[in-house]
C-alpha cells in the first residue's frame, strides 16, 4: 500500500533552561550539551537525578502501602493465604490483562494458594468484569476474586459479587468512572482520592504492587517477586504507558529477567517471532511478542496465551505457541483486509470534506482487529480515528488518537449517545446502539475539533537538541544507551544537525528499494567523522539526496542515533526522521504550550 509522503513540523522541545543544561553538563564531566539538554527535558536537573536515572534499582520503588486501599487489599489477600482459600484471578484479554493474570496466578501458586484464573472472551463476554466470571468463581469454590487490568467502572458486577458471597479486590489503572465499585479494596493510582506518587502504572504494575504489599505483610523478601518482572516489562512495553518513574525502573529490571531467565512460554513465543530472547528490545516486544499474545485474545481465547506463559513443560509450551502462531497468521490476513477497507473509506471522506476525525463503521469487521487498524489509519492520515463494528446486536468500537488530542475526553462529551465507554488519553473503547452511529460520528468530530489546534493538524517531529556530527562519538553513544528503555514520555532522543555533506551517492536497499542508505559528514571538516545514514521507508528520497551529492549542497537532518552490528563489528549510524536542504525554510519552532506535557 502506497503511503503518502508527510510534511512535518520540526519543533525544538521547550523546557530546558540553558543555565541548568550548562550546569548539568559540567556536573557530568563535561557531558555533550545536546545530551545534557535531553536529560533536562526528562526532568534530570542535577547529579543525583542523573545517578538515579542511569542507575535504577528496585529499592527506588515507592512503598505499595501509599496506594489507596492497599492496606485492605493486602490484609484480605494474606488472610486468604493463611486460611487456604481458593482464589480466582480475573484478567483482561489484552497483553496487559494476560500478563497481569499470569503474574498474580504465579505469585499465589508459589505461596501454595489454590488458584484459578478467568479471562473473558472478547466476543462472548466483552470487556471488563463480567458476571459469568464471577459465577465461575462461585461454582468452583473460590471465595476471593482478584480482578486485574479491569473493574474500575464495574459497579454492577461488584454488587453481583457480593450477592454470590465473593470478596472482590480490584487492581486497575484505567480512568475512574462516576462511582467507585463497592469492593473489599479498589486499587487504582488514578483514583482522585489516591495519593500514590506515581499514577501511570500498567495494570500488571498495580497487581505487582499488591503482591509486593502481601509479601511485606508475610515478612518475606521482595526478591521472591523478581522472576515475575518479565511479565511487568511486557505489560509496560505493550500497554503504551509512560516509561518514566516506577515504570522505567520495573521495565529495566524486567528486561534483565526476560533476557537472562525467561520463562518457557516466552521463549516459545520469541522463537515463533524469530527473536533472540537474550537480546530482546522493547520494540521487539511490541512488534514481535505482544501481537501474538493479543492475537489469542482477539481471535480465539486469551486464556491460551495465559496457559502458554504459565507452562512448565516445554512440549506443552511448543504446542500452545504453534497454535497461537497459526492464530496470529490469521490475524495478519484479517488486519490487512480491514486496513485496506478502512483506508479507502477514510480517503473517500477526505476527498468529500475536511474532517478533524474519522468514525469508520462496517458491520462485517472483526472486533478483534479494529483497534490495530484504527492505529494505522491514525498513522496514515494523522487524525483521531474510531473503528466501529457490530457485536451481538450493538455497535462496538476502538478509538486511537494523535498527540495533543485526548480521545477519552472527546468521547466523554458524547456519553449521552453511548451505552458505555472507557480508556485512556490515546486509546479508548465505546459501545452504542446502531441507530446512534451517525449522531456519535457528528458529536465526536465536533468534540475533536474543539481540541485540534492548527498546529496539531500537521504531525511534528519534536527535537531534543541540536548537535554537531563531531560530537557523536563512542562516549556520546555510551551515555545515550543508558537512556533506555525507550517508550512513551521517554522516547529515543531526536537530534538535529545542519550543514551535512553527502559524501557518496545514495543507494536503495530492500526488496522493493524501500530503504535509503548514504554517508554524511559535517561540512568544513574534510577529515571529520563520516557516519552511515539508513533511512527506513525513505527510498523515495533517493533523487533528493543524489541532487545534494551532485551539487555539493548541504542538508539538515532530524534523526536518532543507533548502533549497527555487521560481521561482529559495531558502528554508529543515523536514522533520519526527516531531511531538508539547507537554505530551505529551516526554522525549528519552539514547541507550543499545549505540547509541553508530552514528555
Amino acid at each position: 500500500m502506497q503511503v503518502e509522503s508527510v510534511t512535518y513540523r520540526w519543533e525544538m522541545r521547550e523546557g530546558a533552561d540553558p543555565e541548568t543544561v550548562a550546569a548539568l553538563s559540567r556536573d557530568l564531566n563535561n557531558l555533550p550539551v545536546g545530551l545534557a539538554r535531553a536529560l533536562v527535558l526528562r526532568g534530570i536537573t542535577g547529579f543525583e537525578d542523573a545517578r538515579a536515572f542511569f542507575r535504577t534499582n528496585l529499592e527506588q520503588l515507592h512503598d505499595p502501602f501509599l496506594m489507596k486501599d492497599m492496606d485492605a487489599a493486602a490484609d484480605r489477600l494474606v488472610a486468604a493465604i493463611h486460611r487456604g482459600e481458593k482464589v480466582l484471578v480475573y484478567g483482561d484479554y489484552d497483553v496487559d490483562g494476560v500478563t497481569s493474570t499470569v503474574m498474580m496466578t504465579s505469585f499465589l501458586t508459589s505461596l501454595g494458594v489454590e488458584t484459578r484464573f478467568f479471562i473473558p472472551n472478547r466476543q462472548t463476554h466483552g470487556y471488563g468484569l463480567h458476571v459469568a466470571g464471577l459465577e465461575f468463581a462461585a461454582s468452583t469454590g473460590c471465595t476471593l476474586v482478584v480482578a486485574l487490568d479491569c473493574g474500575i467502572t464495574a459497579v454492577e458486577p461488584a454488587l453481583a459479587a457480593r450477592k454470590l458471597g465473593l470478596d472482590l479486590i480490584i487492581c486497575d489503572h484505567h480512568t475512574v468512572g462516576d462511582a467507585i465499585p463497592d469492593a473489599v479494596a479498589v486499587l487504582d493510582p488514578k483514583r482522585p482520592d489516591c495519593s500514590y506518587p506515581y499514577p501511570h502504572l500498567s495494570g500488571c504494575g498495580v497487581g505487582f504492587k499488591l503482591a509486593e504489599a502481601a509479601l511485606l505483610l508475610l515478612g518475606r523478601d521482595r526478591s521472591e517477586l523478581h522472576p515475575l518482572l518479565d511479565l511487568v516489562a511486557i505489560s509496560i512495553a505493550s500497554d503504551i504507558v509512560p516509561v518514566t518513574g516506577e515504570n522505567r525502573i520495573l521495565f529495566r529490571a524486567g528486561l534483565d529477567v526476560l533476557r537472562s531467565d525467561s520463562r518457557i512460554g516466552t521463549r516459545a513465543l520469541a522463537s515463533g517471532a524469530r527473536l533472540d530472547i537474550r537480546t530482546c528490545s522493547p520494540s521487539q516486544i511490541v512488534f514481535g511478542i505482544a501481537p501474538r499474545i493479543n492475537a489469542a485474545g482477539r481471535l480465539a481465547e486469551a486464556a491460551d496465551a495465559a496457559r502458554l506463559l504459565l507452562a512448565a513443560d516445554a512440549a506443552v509450551a511448543r504446542d500452545l505457541a504453534k497454535q497461537i502462531e497459526t492464530t496470529n497468521a490469521t490475524r495478519k490476513k484479517i488486519d490487512a483486509d480491514t486496513e485496506l477497507q478502512a483506508v479507502e473509506m477514510a480517503s473517500r471522506i477526505r476527498s468529500e470534506r475536511s474532517a478533524d476525525a474519522y468514525v469508520l463503521y462496517d458491520a462485517s469487521w472483526h472486533p478483534g482487529v479494529i483497534g490495530i487498524t484504527a492505529s494505522r489509519v491514525v498513522e496514515r492520515f494523522f487524525r483521531p480515528t474510531i473503528m466501529l463494528t457490530d457485536v451481538d446486536g450493538t455497535v462496538k468500537g476502538s478509538a486511537r488518537s494523535i498527540h495533543g488530542v485526548n480521545v477519552y475526553e472527546a468521547i466523554s462529551k458524547c456519553r449521552d449517545v453511548l451505552i458505555q465507554f472507557g480508556g485512556h488519553d490515546f486509546a479508548a473503547g465505546v459501545q452504542l446502539e446502531r441507530s446512534q452511529v451517525d449522531a456519535f460520528r457528528r458529536r465526536f468530530e465536533e468534540a475533536v475539533s474543539e481540541q485540534l489546534t492548527p498546529e496539531l493538524r500537521r504531525p511534528a517531529i519534536r527535537i531534543d537538541a541540536e548537535v554537531s556530527l563531531e560530537e557523536i562519538d563512542e562516549r556520546f553513544w555510551a551515555v545515550l544507551k543508558q537512556f533506555e528503555p525507550f517508550g512513551p514520555s521517554n522516547s529515543r532522543p531526536v537530534f538535529v544537525s545542519h550543514g551535512l555533506e553527502v559524501v557518496q551517492p545514495p543507494r536503495v536497499l530492500g526488496k522493493r528499494g524501500e530503504h535509503l542508505k548514504f554517508k554524511v559528514r559535517q561540512s568544513g571538516t574534510a577529515r571529520g567523522i563520516v557516519r552511515d545514514v539508513i533511512g527506513f521507508d525513505m527510498g523515495d528520497r533517493q533523487d533528493f539526496v543524489s541532487g545534494l551529492f551532485s551539487s555539493g549542497a548541504t542538508l539538515s537532518m532530524a534523526y536518532t542515533v543507533d548502533e549497527n552490528e555487521w560481521k561482529n563489528t559495531k558502528t554508529l549510524q543515523l536514522r533520519p526522521r526527516d531531511m531538508r536542504a539547507d537554505g530551505a525554510s529551516m526554522a525549528v519552532a519552539e514547541v507550543s504550550a499545549s505540547d509541553r506535557s508530552s514528555g
